[in-house]
């Protein structure tokens, strides 16, 4: 699999409280037929098939996994002052707790299958200019053992410094 990766570090937001020590992992090139399997595979579990909500949000609890399975889009991600990252069928973008994001625009054929380490059951925050209120669970979220694609030895190990 000749994936690519990257990273991206967002700062606090004023409504959206983001992840100062974890940045978001973006993978490109990944099959999107294989997506769901290679999540299941590597404990990213409750998984859903949809779109990405069209305003702000965050989740206070758990990581999250987006990987794009049709069409493609723009997310905006880190709040309105964050960083637009334009996505397509194979991309997957690994967010971790706090991570504010929207769908801006998208194909009409969008979809994106979504999961959550150990098959955690994600809370759903709106913009809030309170939000840090919420830094507490965030920075208590624990880290997945394993990278959503490529298990033990993958890039979001690397990033996060996920001790193995």
């Amino acid at each position: 699999m000749a994936v690519e990766s990257k990273s991206v570090f967002l700062k606090k937001g004023e409504k959206i409280p983001n992840n100062e020590e974890l940045p978001v992992v973006i993978y490109q090139q990944v099959n999107s037929k294989d997506i769901e399997k290679l999540f299941h595979q590597h404990n990213w579990l409750n998984s859903w098939t949809n779109g990405v909500y069209s305003y702000h949000h965050f989740h206070s609890n758990t990581h999250e996994v987006l990987g794009v399975v049709a069409g493609e889009a723009v997310i905006l991600l880190g709040g309105d002052t964050g960083e637009s990252i334009d996505v397509s069928s194979g991309d997957v973008l690994v967010l971790p707790a706090g991570t504010g994001h929207k769908k801006v625009s998208s194909s009409s054929d969008f979809k994106v299958v979504g999961a959550y380490p150990s098959g955690m059951e994600p809370d759903l925050k709106k913009e809030d200019v309170h939000c840090e209120r919420f830094r507490k669970d965030i920075n208590s979220v624990p880290l997945p053992n394993q990278d959503p694609i490529f298990g033990y030895h993958g890039p979001l190990i690397e990033y996060w410094n996920i001790k193995k």
